[in-house]
């Protein structure tokens, strides 16, 4: 830009070269979201270092180095995760989805009240005594039996073979 008429504001420099300078960025990325991208954060860190960045003989050249630096640095990033996927196992391991016996016991746990089924669940699942339960939840021992016993209870009425929600096999 010439001198004699050179914007002097950042939203005026901002205004004549952002489009210009996410030409270039576009041209060597090849994308035009990560050009906007890199050209927008270079012109975010000239207007915070503005009042230093503004009395450059050219302050259009070092927002263009700072947005090639930010284009360069994406795409090492990017190389690197590429080489870095290129190691890795190529298929995922398939897991089967839940049978039909663990969606039913969720379902009938989600209907037990809020003690009774985190008592089922660190029970029965976290392998966790009854005295552990009862420290853990500040309780009686006697407190924790009573809720498991409720507990199986409404999983048993919730669970039983000829229960309408349970499908059958």
């Amino acid at each position: 830009m010439p001198a004699a008429d050179s914007p002097t504001s950042f939203d005026e420099v901002y205004a004549a070269q952002y489009a210009d300078l996410t030409v270039q960025l576009y041209a060597y990325f090849g994308d035009l979201q990560e050009a906007q991208d890199v050209v927008q954060e270079a012109f975010c860190r000239a207007l915070r270092r503005w009042s230093s960045v503004s009395r450059y003989d050219d302050p259009v050249a070092w927002v263009r180095r700072v947005a090639w630096n930010l284009a360069v640095s994406r795409w090492r990033r990017s190389r690197t995760a590429m080489s870095f996927l290129r190691r890795q196992r190529r298929q995922e391991p398939q897991v089967d989805g839940p049978n039909t016996d663990r969606v039913a016991l969720v379902d009938a746990l989600a209907t037990l009240p809020a003690t009774q089924r985190r008592a089922m669940v660190l029970h029965y699942l976290g392998d966790l005594s009854i005295a552990e339960i009862a420290d853990r939840e500040n309780v009686a021992v006697g407190t924790v039996k009573s809720w498991l016993h409720r507990g199986r209870t409404g999983l048993a009425a919730q669970l039983r073979p000829d229960h309408p929600e349970v499908p059958r096999a």
